[in-house]
């Protein structure tokens, strides 16, 4: 191959100006490049980036971390999203995902991470998300799993998913709580030795619980308040006349907290139901967190912002604190003790015991 020189001065000159120009040219465009950018981002603070335009009504609805320390988040129209410390992975419906909208998430006892969906349940083993039917026909209850079957049911929203001792999972979905045993799924109430007395449907359920003794406990939204399973009835309560209930949980001691849809917070001992509304004014809940001290966490809609009960007192933390929105959804602690807090408009900020830290957009 031959080269060329330009050995005429004049050229080396022009051949010159022209390089200089042309720095100094982009050298003017670099900053319009910069204000096109979406967002800056600072270096080691990961972003929860939305991918489905959703809008400000929808939110960060469920979350938990998963036995490997990641975090994981459901969204009402944004999938799932994966937190392993560094940085955000988002699942969605072209993933595999049942549906966009998430509204609970658990980790089974092999290390299966469970979807409940606005339609059906989704599973997701490391590698793979699988929409699970849970298919049934005439109210006919032993149909194993069938991945091609598309019966209606595996198209209904599942509020709840639950595990109890033994390992069997629960499912809350709009047409009544389901049993699966890892081959089959059964329809908890298509059973003639379960006592009934007061027939109750248990549909909507948004919450289920087994407590210390072995009851397993419904919250449902659809009138029938608040019901106990002992193992051969099934009993539902009211507390002060309270007939949507929308989450349950046991503290350390042995408490059952229970927030109601969408008034009342209560605690009861076994015997007695104390409400905590009508002197706090904490209302609207729609999570309840115990934390590894032993504080108790309520999230509430709209304006309610976060609270935290230290077994004396409650404090309220709102925009005023560091939160962009005051309705808030979802509460998990990590294993540092960190709170993770999912608001409207699909916030997500993660709470040090001093300052909330913005980890959405």
């Amino acid at each position: 191959m031959k080269k060329y020189y330009l050995h005429n001065p004049i050229y080396s000159l022009l051949l010159s100006l022209i390089f200089i120009t042309s720095c100094n040219g982009q050298n003017k465009t670099q900053p319009q490049e910069i204000v096109k950018e979406p967002k800056t981002i600072p270096i080691g603070q990961p972003k929860m980036i939305k991918t489905q335009g959703t809008n400000q009504a929808d939110n960060v609805h469920c979350g938990l971390q998963d036995k490997a320390g990641n975090l994981w988040f459901g969204t009402t129209g944004e999938g799932v999203y994966r937190y392993d410390g560094k940085s955000f992975t988002n699942f969605t419906v072209k993933d595999g995902l049942s549906n966009n909208t998430v509204w609970s998430i658990l980790e089974d006892k092999t290390g299966n991470i469970w979807f409940g969906t606005k339609a059906g349940i989704c599973r997701y083993d490391g590698k793979t998300f699988t929409s699970i039917p849970i298919a049934v026909t005439n109210g006919s209850n032993f149909y194993p799993i069938n991945p091609a079957n598309n019966n209606p049911s595996s198209k209904n929203a599942v509020w709840s998913i639950f595990q109890d001792k033994t390992g069997k999972l629960w499912f809350g979905t709009s047409d009544g709580v389901y049993c699966y045993n890892g081959t089959f799924f059964s329809h908890f109430l298509d059973n003639d030795s379960i006592i009934n007395k007061n027939g109750l449907h248990l549909k909507m359920v948004e919450s289920i619980l087994e407590d210390k003794t072995g009851n397993i406990w419904f919250g449902s939204w659809d009138n029938e308040g608040l019901c106990r399973f002992d193992g051969k009835s099934i009993t539902s309560f009211h507390p002060s006349g309270e007939v949507s209930i929308r989450r349950i949980l046991e503290d350390k001691n042995g408490n059952l907290w229970i927030a109601s849809r969408p008034n009342s917070v209560y605690r009861y001992d076994g015997k007695t139901f104390t409400n905590f509304t009508e002197k706090e004014g904490l209302s609207g809940v729609t999570s309840i967190l115990e934390d590894k001290a032993g504080n108790i966490w309520f999230s509430a809609d709209e304006d309610g912002g976060l609270w935290l009960f230290d077994g004396k007192s409650f404090t309220k933390f709102t925009t005023k604190e560091g939160l962009s929105h005051n309705g808030v959804w979802c509460i998990v602690e990590d294993r540092a003790g960190n709170i993770w807090v999912g608001t409207r408009n699909t916030g997500l900020y993660r709470y040090d015991g001093k300052t909330f830290t913005n980890f959405s957009e």
